[in-house]
């Protein structure tokens, strides 16, 4: 018996999925964020990138920043590249200072610590968070 053609790129990207939570998970395992010290989470996609700060005691967004946002969109038009992830960094910083948040956890997800992950990181460093 023989397969359709379209199950083993199916197959594939459910294989890709659960890998991606292993890994999420083997990140996460360590961090939790407390109202002191939030958890900063980044989600990118193709097109934008997402970061949050996150309560993780009450489940709660605490401070969020996105490159869809219209700060965000002025500053960089197209949310998909390093600069639009900079913007974003920045913004999650100004935003978290002005909650009175000096610290973070930093959660990259799934995603490698470099690019447009890195890019948020530095510029939230750099506009007061430490982590």
């Amino acid at each position: 018996m023989t397969r359709p053609i379209g199950d083993d790129y199916m197959d594939q990207q459910r294989i890709k999925k659960i890998r991606q939570l292993r890994r999420r998970h083997h990140v996460r395992r360590g961090i939790t964020g407390t109202a002191e010290r939030p958890r900063l989470t980044v989600f990118r996609s193709s097109k934008h990138i997402y970061a949050q700060l996150i309560d993780d005691i009450e489940g709660v967004t605490v401070v969020s920043a996105s490159s869809r946002t219209s700060s965000g969109k002025e500053k960089a038009p197209y949310g998909g590249n390093v600069k639009a992830a900079a913007v974003v960094g920045g913004l999650l910083a100004e935003a978290a200072k002005s909650k009175g948040i000096k610290k973070a956890a930093f959660d990259r997800g799934h995603y490698r610590f470099h690019g447009r992950v890195k890019a948020v990181a530095d510029a939230a460093r750099k506009g007061g968070l430490e982590f």
